[in-house]
């Protein structure tokens, strides 16, 4: 009889584990339930609030939603930002549910997600208001341009809009921490570099490329100087 006591302990053992587990495993499933259902509402409310109040007008004027179009993606920017709502909501259901089971390692990582959805939600925000922004400024450059008679005003415009547009990605990605200094750095370099090459070429051609280049800008401008 002992010996089928002893025999019989490790089953024991293990239908008292079973049964403890079992009600945490029940829990982290009603968890999930509710959390892809609040998940589906926060992404509908999500894309319904920001539709409401003209968003996708404002991402489709900067250029975003063509940009994504022309990647493949049928969503639009308004979709994306629904989407990562949802995740957000998925991972905060799924962090609860594997905390309940003891799971502490998974909750861990799942939280270091649950801090990055975030950072990405504020980019993609940041690079919506400054791509509109960055076409607002070149459209403007452009119509003072033509309105004061300079030549080149589209690609004056279009330096402007890229400028910023640079500036805007590289605040994007510091927000996500993609790049950090490395990336500064490099477009300090590249800008320094431009620059310097510009002077220099201006330098060397001499005074008859630059004034043909101004009076290409400014037509009649070399003549009125001259008189």
């Amino acid at each position: 009889m002992e010996k089928v006591d002893i025999m019989l302990e490790p089953v024991r053992a293990f239908l008292v584990q079973i049964g403890g587990f079992l009600p945490k495993l029940a829990l982290a499933i009603v968890v999930l339930i509710i959390g892809w259902l609040l998940a589906k509402v926060a992404m509908f409310a999500t894309v319904k609030g920001l539709r409401a109040i003209n968003f996708n007008v404002l991402t489709e004027r900067a250029g975003l939603d063509g940009f994504l179009h022309q990647g493949g993606l049928e969503s639009d920017t308004t979709a994306i930002l629904g989407l990562l709502i949802y995740w957000l909501v998925i991972l905060a259901a799924l962090i609860i549910g594997f905390n309940s089971l003891g799971l502490t390692y998974i909750t861990g990582l799942l939280g270091e997600v649950v801090l990055f959805v975030p950072k990405v939600i504020v980019a993609l925000l940041i690079l919506t208001f400054g791509a509109y922004f960055a076409r607002f400024v070149g459209n403007t450059v452009i119509a003072y341009c033509r309105n004061i008679d300079i030549q080149d005003a589209d690609m004056l415009g279009k330096l402007a809009q890229y400028a910023i547009m640079t500036f805007v990605v590289l605040i994007a990605l510091d927000q996500v921490n993609v790049g950090g200094d490395i990336v500064r750095e490099s477009f300090l370099i590249i800008l320094a570099g431009i620059v310097f090459a510009l002077a220099l070429a201006f330098g060397l051609g001499g005074k008859d490329a630059a004034a043909e280049l101004i009076d290409r800008w400014w037509p009649g401008r070399g003549k009125k100087d001259d008189s």
